[in-house]
């Protein structure tokens, strides 16, 4: 059972953003991107209105910019996929539970209260979570 619907060539697009977005942060930071490009194409508020499809998040302009690496390219792994399968049946990790945006700051600066005037949900590793304020968008999950 899948909480979005998706075809097998949106799963590896998924598996290579979240790659190229959080190799770095092991397997828990890649789920965690997971999660934000799940929760974008659930929400269909803010910026993500009208957006529905893991492909539609992610080549949504100026959002991700794994998609310029070289990471975002080639097959994803076994692995990847695997991973990207949990995302999509429903896993959740804290901080990016019902989070939509996250960012990496520069190596020893902290995570700012707000960004982009979204509140600051938690840190994993390099990357800050944010989410909606309460009433702007529905639950994501």
């Amino acid at each position: 059972m899948s909480i979005i619907k998706y075809t097998s060539k949106e799963r590896d697009l998924l598996a290579r953003i979240m790659r190229a977005e959080a190799v770095g942060e092991g397997n828990l930071g890649m789920l965690m991107v997971g999660n934000v490009v799940v929760n974008r194409a659930l929400a269909n508020c803010l910026t993500f209105k009208n957006v529905s499809t893991i492909s539609d998040v992610i080549y949504q302009p100026n959002q991700f910019s794994g998609t310029k690496g070289s990471l975002f390219y080639g097959n994803p792994t076994t692995t990847e996929k695997n991973l990207a399968d949990r995302i999509i049946r429903g896993e959740y990790y804290h901080p990016a539970t019902n989070s939509l945006w996250f960012y990496a700051p520069k190596t020893g600066v902290a995570c700012t209260n707000t960004w982009y005037d979204q509140k600051l949900s938690g840190r994993y590793k390099s990357h800050c979570f944010y989410i909606p304020d309460p009433g702007i968008c529905k639950e994501i999950h």
